[in-house]
């Protein structure tokens, strides 16, 4: 491959809209923007505008707030963990963790943690599992498969 010879897939660019230049075009006297009126105009911005009319987004009252400490946990279900670990991408005997499964691709990002679901097959044997949470079921199904589920105890206060 030789530098003149770099070039954009085909259809990865447009060519740009010429308007304003004659009838021929398709485009020209009023460029595709009708007749008169402000949405013919230059900077037009009437979106949720009313008219002069109180706009309904503030004739409604303000409601509930977004709690900036929630965490997002990226939930994995034991059925996803199991074919990880029969593809071999995943390891049974050392302590499954988030980085683990980022590198297994199982996930993309630990984001807050992980959280197991008990979703799907699970035969593996003699697991530990290390996460931030997990569902009672999915506790169940590993420690009955032998294994076990490692999770960060929080203080009673």
């Amino acid at each position: 491959m030789k530098l003149n010879e770099v070039k954009d897939n085909p259809g990865a660019t447009k060519k740009r809209k010429r308007v304003g230049r004659g009838i021929g075009s398709g485009t020209g006297k009023t460029s595709g923007s009708g007749h008169k009126g402000q949405k013919a105009r230059s900077g037009v911005s009437i979106n949720g505008f009313e008219g002069g009319q109180m706009p309904i987004h503030r004739r409604l009252p303000k409601r509930g707030f977004t709690n900036i400490f929630r965490k997002k946990y990226v939930e994995v279900n034991l059925g996803r963990l199991q074919a990880a670990i029969d593809s071999g991408r995943l390891d049974a005997g050392k302590p499954v963790n988030a980085a683990a499964l980022v590198g297994a691709g199982v996930i993309s990002k630990a984001r807050d943690g992980v959280r197991i679901l008990a979703n799907g097959e699970f035969t593996a044997k003699k697991i530990e599992i290390h996460a931030a949470g997990a569902s009672k079921a999915a506790f169940a199904i590993v420690e009955g498969a032998g294994g076990k589920i490692v999770t960060p105890t929080v203080a009673a206060e």
